[in-house]
């Protein structure tokens, strides 16, 4: 089945349009609305367009052209519909849309900056399962890629079994 979904067969499903922000966020709100109200649990499926290649050996020119990459950038890029959304509806400006990426990309590359400025982190295994798990809700073995690789939880994090 290529419906994603629907393959929960009998958990509800939703499909959205991934690139739209508006009907990402109402998806998402009802999803949380869905599930917390004690609803069960539900499918989402978020539809997009990648606008590369899935890694180097896939380009991601072979099965489409680059007139159509550029059309969907043009026509359903999710921040050019938002901004566009928000020139429309007048709740901001162009120059106001405008001002907002300006102070977005100097944000990202002040956060990048720092980023690349930093130590990497000490590589420790008692570390390396943290916050996957809400606390008092681990399971006792996760299995690795391998049988033999499994992690069991000691008291300080993971222990290699």
């Amino acid at each position: 089945m290529t419906e994603y979904y629907k393959r929960g067969q009998y958990i509800p499903g939703l499909k959205v349009n991934g690139m739209d922000i508006l009907a990402v966020y109402q998806a998402a709100k009802f999803a949380k609305d869905w599930s917390v109200s004690g609803n069960g649990p539900l499918v989402v499926e978020f539809e997009t367009y990648r606008y590369g290649g899935h890694s180097m050996s896939d380009p991601g020119t072979t099965y489409r052209t680059r007139e159509e990459v550029q059309n969907m950038r043009s026509r359903n890029d999710p921040i050019a519909g938002l901004k566009a959304h928000l020139i429309e509806l007048n709740i901001a400006t162009e120059e106001e849309v405008k001002a907002y990426d300006k102070a977005a990309r100097k944000y990202v590359d002040e956060q990048v900056k720092d980023a690349e400025n930093s130590p990497p982190p000490e590589a420790k295994m008692d570390i390396l399962f943290e916050d996957v798990y809400v606390p008092g809700s681990e399971i006792p073995v996760l299995r690795g890629r391998l049988r033999e690789d499994s992690w069991s939880f000691a008291k300080k994090g993971f222990a290699y079994r």
